[in-house]
C-alpha cells in the first residue's frame, strides 16, 4: 500500500458545465486508499467556480488556498480569499452553503479536505435541489438529486397498503418448528 503520492502523479478529474463552472481536481486521499477523509487539490480558472453553491448536512469541509485569489460565498456573506488562507465550512443548512469563485487573473488553487460520512445529504440553494449520496465516487446509484419542490410530495405512509404484512399474517410467511 502506498503512503506517499507526489502531486504530479495524482490522477486528474476535470469537470465543466456551461460558461461558469470549470475545474481540475487532483485526487489525493482516495488514490492512497483513504476512506474516512477526502482530499484533493482543485484548480479553478479565472472567472469560474468549481462547484455549485452547496451545503452538507453530514460532512465538514476544510480548504487551504495555495495560489490565486477569489471570493468565498458562505451563506449570505462573501469573503475575499487569497494564498495561505484557511477556510472551514461546517455541516449544516443553507446558512453555511459555500462556493469558491475565482475573481483573479490566474488559477485559483486550493487543497480541499472533507470528512466522508455516508449517507450524505447536500442542498443546492441556488438551484432549489437536494442531493443524497450513499457512496463515494460516480458509480451508478451512488447519488440521486431531487428538486426541492418535490420534497414532502408523498407522506410517510403513502403507498403502504400492508399487503406484505397481511400475506405473512395469513400464513404465507416462514414459520419456526
Amino acid at each position: 500500500m502506498p503512503y506517499v503520492l507526489p502531486l504530479a502523479t495524482a490522477p486528474r478529474h476535470t469537470l465543466s458545465h456551461g460558461a461558469h463552472f470549470e475545474a481540475e481536481l487532483a485526487r489525493l486521499a482516495a488514490t492512497l486508499g483513504a476512506q474516512r477523509i477526502g482530499a484533493n487539490v482543485t484548480r479553478v480558472p479565472p472567472g469560474k467556480a468549481a462547484f455549485p453553491f452547496h451545503h452538507h448536512h453530514a460532512n465538514e469541509e476544510h480548504f487551504f488556498v495555495l495560489a490565486g485569489r477569489g471570493v468565498l460565498r458562505i451563506g449570505a456573506e462573501t469573503h475575499a480569499v487569497a494564498a495561505h488562507d484557511y477556510v472551514y465550512c461546517p455541516p449544516g443548512g443553507p446558512e453555511v452553503a459555500h462556493q469558491f469563485v475565482n475573481t483573479g487573473d490566474e488559477d485559483l488553487l486550493y487543497l480541499a479536505f472533507s470528512t466522508m460520512q455516508y449517507p450524505e445529504v447536500a442542498g443546492y440553494p441556488d438551484a432549489g435541489k437536494t442531493g443524497v449520496r450513499v457512496a463515494a465516487g460516480e458509480t451508478p446509484g451512488a447519488r440521486f438529486l431531487l428538486a426541492d419542490g418535490h420534497r414532502d410530495s408523498v407522506g410517510y405512509w403513502d403507498g403502504e397498503d400492508g399487503a406484505a404484512v397481511a400475506a405473512i399474517v395469513d400464513g404465507a410467511g416462514p414459520t419456526r418448528p
